[in-house]
């Protein structure tokens, strides 16, 4: 029986009538901003949103993409721990964590999670650092509600956040990584949290790194991918030599055996089954990031694992949750030299517009970060040096990357948090630059982080990253977890003249979130297509809102939405540089 639907759709936002990269009006700091419209399109195609005619200023000449650091104003005091000061050389402490963007009180703000991390004991064992949920108290102001929420749980060393509405009754809920088992927060929807993975059968105690929901046997209700990592334990703890030989460092993944990944298929009722057998998943892997999402557009959910040092998985869903592993025959398991990278960062978008979905995965140093370009029938092709990708060098170590377009100009750039997971590397430093690729036409990439702001153009210990409209001005902002250094909030303030549009999807057939849903938006400049994921960068959730560039398009032509239940819906009339919700329709 499929768990019972809220039938009233949270109080949600239909904001700003202003263009990408403009500022809002400031609000008062004496309370919080109320909601200032809804949009619903249920038993009709029909969406109601307010008019726009806003003309936009724009700096004259070349586009200047920039961010500011608003973590301080913000006021996100977050800092990952991994314990290193215990000196255990633990390969556990190089994954650091991750961020969920969540609206976890359905108020219509963008409100932050994040894993804590850990430390050790005097002989050894892993210790838990609580997570921190901030809320977003007025526009760009956040406060911590960790312990009122009862979400201070620290009996896990974490690692990353995966957002869904598991049970359909319209609040999001929080599954979190990492090293002991997983911890399911269950959103109550008073503001408060409980946590239940045992009671609700998610009984994994492997070592996870990522996870990913979706529904990948098409029942409407969600289920859940999660990627473990490696054999390593306090009694598995080899001593390994530097790179220069002279001092002890964390050892190679290469170290460990593989552990296998597991698969949860939601029951309906709130609780999970383990289905990992039946479907067959690979047990060679060592996972980081995963991705559920469908590559082929036949209507089924497909899953991407990156794996660190062994080759990449791609699971073709052959509908009903029925899984082919394609992961040789693809092209998107290996890098252009038929080698397997240290993959731990993925995402998926289609960066030459041509309406297929394209990877991007972030890798280790030494090898390139990789573009794999789909060209259909489930045949990828790695173009990382044709795109451009390489000319950045290959001192980079990957971790939470985000394809999202950043200027509204129609295609979608790629953002990439880089940090060591060694202490004593002898090709990079330990902190490291982040990355800004700025598409250019579809064709090739150019890194311009360093002109992007004074975080952008500065060595950080990056992990996990995720995007999001967090002061409603129709542009894509970053929230980036660090290790052992504070997170940080980066305010996109790049200016320009190009519209947007974003959509928030609500299932009513389909599970509520409405994971593996397919959004095509035409205007007079072309079509442009996005899709609702599971998983994706390394450890974290970006936003449920799905965003779109418009460039110079101050119109739109038509917006057809493929739900996962195989509802077709056709919309007309939606007004550029507005955010509207749409509910699927019961019946067509």
């Amino acid at each position: 029986m499929r768990f019972a639907r809220a039938m009233l759709i949270p109080i949600l936002v239909l904001d700003c009538i202003i263009g990408c990269g403009s500022r809002p009006e400031t609000k008062p700091a004496s309370a919080k901003h109320a909601p200032e419209d809804t949009s619903y399109s249920a038993s009709t195609p029909e969406v109601s949103p307010r008019s726009s005619a806003v003309t936009l200023s724009a700096k004259s000449g070349r586009l200047d993409v920039r961010f500011s650091n608003r973590t301080d104003e913000a006021g996100i005091k977050f800092v990952y721990r991994n314990g290193e000061e215990a000196e255990q050389f633990s390969i556990l402490e190089s994954l650091g964590g991750g961020v969920a963007l969540v609206d976890y009180d359905q108020d219509g703000d963008l409100d932050l999670f994040f894993p804590g991390g850990g430390s050790f004991s005097t002989d050894g064992q892993p210790t838990g650092h609580a997570g921190a949920l901030y809320r977003q108290e007025e526009r760009g102001r956040f406060s911590t509600v960790t312990l009122q929420a009862g979400i201070d749980n620290q009996t896990r060393y974490t690692h990353g956040v995966a957002r869904a509405d598991a049970d359909n009754d319209g609040f999001p809920d929080l599954l979190v990584t990492g090293y002991g088992g997983l911890q399911f927060f269950r959103n109550q929807g008073d503001g408060t949290f409980s946590e239940c993975a045992v009671s609700c059968g998610l009984d994994d105690r492997l070592w996870s790194s990522s996870a990913a929901w979706g529904d990948l046997n098409e029942d409407g209700i969600i289920d859940l991918y999660i990627a473990h990592y490696v054999n390593w334990s306090p009694a598995n703890n080899p001593v390994c030599a530097s790179v220069a030989g002279n001092r002890r460092d964390v050892c190679p993944p290469k170290q460990f055996d593989p552990l296998p990944d597991v698969m949860y298929f939601g029951v309906g009722d709130g609780t999970f089954q383990d289905g990992s057998r039946e479907a067959g998943l690979s047990t060679l892997g060592k996972g980081l990031g995963v991705l559920i999402a469908d590559l082929d557009l036949d209507g089924h959910q497909d899953i991407y694992v990156a794996n660190d040092t062994v080759p990449n998985f791609l699971y073709h869903n052959m509908g009903k949750g029925r899984l082919e592993d394609i992961s040789e025959s693809s092209g998107a398991s290996v890098n252009d030299r038929g080698l397997p990278d240290g993959s731990m960062g993925v995402d998926v978008g289609d960066f030459n517009l041509d309406g297929l979905p394209d990877l991007w995965v972030s890798n280790y140093e030494r090898e390139s970060f990789a573009v794999y370009r789909n060209f259909g029938g489930k045949n990828f092709l790695h173009v990382s040096q044709a795109t451009g990708v390489t000319a950045v060098g290959g001192q980079f170590v990957g971790w939470g990357t985000v394809s999202f377009d950043v200027d509204c100009d129609g295609d979608e750039d790629v953002f990439v948090s880089n940090g060591h997971v060694v202490h004593f590397p002898e090709a990079a430093p330990v902190r490291q630059h982040p990355l800004l690729f700025e598409n250019l036409l579809g064709k090739r990439f150019q890194d311009v982080a360093p002109n992007a702001g004074s975080w952008m153009a500065s060595p950080h210990a990056g992990r996990g990253c995720a995007a999001g409209d967090l002061d409603h001005d129709g542009d894509l902002d970053l929230v980036v977890s660090c290790m052992n250094e504070p997170a940080a909030i980066l305010i996109n303030e790049t200016v320009t003249q190009n519209h947007w549009l974003q959509l928030r999807l609500v299932g009513t057939v389909s599970s509520r979130d409405s994971q593996g849903a397919h959004v095509t938006v035409q205007t007079e400049l072309g079509s442009q297509s996005r899709q609702i994921k599971g998983g994706s960068s390394y450890g974290s959730t970006g936003s449920d809102w799905l965003h779109f560039g418009l460039a110079q398009a101050d119109k739109i032509q038509s917006i057809e939405i493929r739900w996962p239940s195989g509802v077709i819906q056709s919309l007309v009339d939606f007004a550029v540089d507005q955010r509207h919700i749409v509910v699927e329709p019961v019946n067509q």
